[in-house]
């Protein structure tokens, strides 16, 4: 393997695996149907639904897992089968009439499945953005000059004139705002109008995404996106089984299972009626509580029975559900906080920087009036005939005080003057720089053909003009797991068999497996890796315990995994690829390992499995 991870050695050699009579397959066998089939674990939170690989090949004597005909018929663990067992509060449940929407619906209607992500409305955009924006201090600071620039004893600009610098920072960060936001309800059109199949009268009809109501029966086909959370009722494989990918909702990749009710299995869905008491909508995207009451018989569920909104259906053909959680009660929405209000570390910065030069230019201020509180006090009367002090009025025959506040309001009047004078030490013309500057940035960045993607036809795309500056500037990476920062491709390299290390592969060429015809059709891996030579030659033609025990290796291998075989299209009709998909990349890889030395696993379905040694089709249970 490519990473840091135990090699799987057999504890001793197991005899030659060979299939059982009754398992072989008829010739000529029958195409291979790609079908989905019940995981053989319990959940994705459980570690021991399955003994290791290793334990597996320790404990069989012929190196493959077959199930026990006792347990063919119950296959999913009891969390899977039976879901959740609490039993919840009629005043803390949401009762969904299945097929019944008015029924459902009333008296209290529940929201409709359009979603909202924008950060503003045509009402609320000018007082919500102004708050925003006056969240940097230096703003609140220009605000304050902006504001002392109206007092008529200090003014040094005209009201207008001290106002236009600050109206204009402020305008060019709102028009910014606004055309995001205005991106961000454009995409929110989009997905409201998406189609999605409904039972309507009988049939599946096309219904746009917001006007779906809980309590619907959905019909999504393979690679759609599910438009709710939704109850599975029934899927295309007689068991129930359905693989989903969450990656728009994780980030995970792999492929995950979810079931449907052996009892709702067969139900028609014209003819599907039924009650479901759930919980109320919560965040937990990795829990679901809820029953479910179908012909006066009462089924708990579980979180392997609800799929949700944003999930994709992969390697089903069709699931139908039912509609239990819309709009802004879907989990995603939930999880949903909404457009933050994003600062640089340069914007953090410079607010620390304005406080402190704000503080700087009080105290400057506050000597300047303090010394000026002093002259006044100690020149009171020589103030009479001063020119900008004058108290006394001797133009006319009325001689009362004019233009004199007193000394105090004289001290108040000098503190805010210097205000005025120095406010040059944090210039608006900076901030004015700084957005203009930002805009320059997402133009020349949306522009650079160097960050053009070919492959998707798609430019380099500027989502948030406030964080330009942060781009590049990582200081601490935090990983949870190998496949954040990498790939995540695994890559099987050598193993060590019965004491004996093939390692040969690591440095030799990649090999070919020949390929596998089954009804004319011939089936290839879609990865071919580096093989070990003396390896491949000791499976194929080596007698004696050494071979059977490299045999029971590369057979467990191919048999004791989750991954499922999807046959993959090529531009020759007569020739199909096979991708193995599966909830485990170490699982991938290992089942690549045996398709390349000559272990195939061609089919999986919910009872069993064929695998394809050396042209040998050998069906297990």
């Amino acid at each position: 393997m490519a990473s840091n991870r135990p090699l799987l050695i057999p504890s001793s050699p197991p005899a030659q695996p060979t299939a059982p009579e009754d398992a072989k397959l008829p010739d000529p066998i029958p195409s291979p149907i790609l079908r989905s089939f019940p995981s053989q674990r319990r959940s994705m939170s459980s570690r021991d639904a399955l003994p290791s690989l290793a334990e597996l090949m320790s404990s069989s004597k012929r190196g493959f897992f077959v199930e026990n005909s006792d347990r063919k018929n119950s296959r999913r663990s009891n969390s899977e089968r039976l879901g959740s067992q609490k039993e919840i509060a009629d005043e803390e449940a949401r009762f969904i009439y299945i097929n019944d929407v008015s029924r459902t619906n009333g008296p209290v209607k529940f929201p409709n499945n359009s979603i909202r992500t924008t950060k503003y409305s045509i009402l609320t955009f000018l007082p919500r953005n102004l708050f925003e924006q006056f969240h940097r201090v230096a703003y609140v600071y220009f605000l304050v000059l902006a504001a002392l620039n109206q007092v008529p004893q200090l003014g040094v600009f005209s009201p207008v004139a001290s106002v236009l610098p600050l109206a204009f920072v402020l305008g060019v960060t709102a028009v910014k705002d606004a055309y995001e936001d205005w991106r961000r309800h454009q995409s929110d059109s989009t997905e409201n109008s998406r189609g999605a199949a409904v039972l309507i009268d009988g049939e599946f009809k096309h219904k746009r995404w917001k006007d779906i109501q809980v309590g619907e029966l959905i019909r999504v086909t393979a690679n759609e996106t599910l438009p709710c959370d939704m109850v599975l009722l029934a899927t295309s494989d007689p068991t129930g089984v359905a693989y989903i990918q969450t990656i728009n909702l994780d980030g995970e990749s792999n492929l995950k299972t979810r079931y449907a009710k052996q009892e709702t299995l067969s139900i028609p869905p014209q003819s599907m009626s039924g009650l479901i008491k759930c919980e109320k909508p919560n965040r937990n995207i990795y829990g679901f509580q809820a029953s479910i009451e179908v012909d006066r018989k009462r089924f708990s569920l579980g979180p392997s029975n609800i799929v949700l909104r944003g999930c994709e259906i992969k390697n089903t053909r069709w699931v139908i559900g039912v509609a239990v959680y819309t709009g802004k009660d879907t989990k995603v929405m939930l999880n949903n906080s909404g457009a933050p209000s994003k600062r640089s570390r340069l914007e953090a910065h410079m607010n620390r920087e304005t406080i402190l030069l704000a503080i700087a230019l009080a105290l400057l201020c506050s000597i300047v009036s303090l010394l000026a509180g002093l002259w006044l006090h100690r020149h009171r009367n020589a103030l009479d005939e001063m020119p900008y002090y004058r108290k006394k009025d001797y133009s006319g025959p009325d001689k009362d005080n004019y233009k004199w506040y007193g000394e105090g309001l004289g001290v108040v009047f000098s503190f805010m003057s210097s205000v005025i004078l120095f406010q040059i030490m944090i210039p608006i013309s900076l901030y004015i720089s700084m957005e203009l500057v930002r805009l320059g940035q997402a133009f020349f960045m949306v522009q650079d053909k160097g960050m053009f993607d070919e492959r998707t036809n798609s430019r380099f795309q500027c989502r948030a003009l406030n964080i330009n500056e942060d781009l590049g500037q990582i200081k601490y990476v935090f990983s949870d797991k190998t496949g954040t920062l990498t790939e995540n491709k695994m890559e099987f390299k050598c193993a060590s068999v019965c004491g004996t290390d093939y390692s040969n592969g690591i440095d030799g060429d990649v090999i070919e497996r020949p390929p596998v015809t089954v009804d004319g059709v011939t089936l290839r891996p879609k990865t071919n890796i580096k093989v070990d030579p003396e390896l491949q030659s000791l499976l194929r033609d080596g007698v004696g315990r050494k071979a059977d025990g490299a045999r029971d290796f590369f057979l467990a291998l191919a048999t004791c995994n989750t991954i499922v075989p999807i046959l993959v299209d090529t531009p020759e009709q007569e020739m199909k690829l096979i991708d193995y998909q599966g909830e485990s990349p170490d699982e991938q890889a290992l089942v690549y390992a045996a398709a390349a030395y000559g272990f195939m696993l061609i089919e999986r379905t919910s009872g069993h499995i064929i695998i394809d040694v050396f042209g040998d089709k050998q069906r297990y249970s």
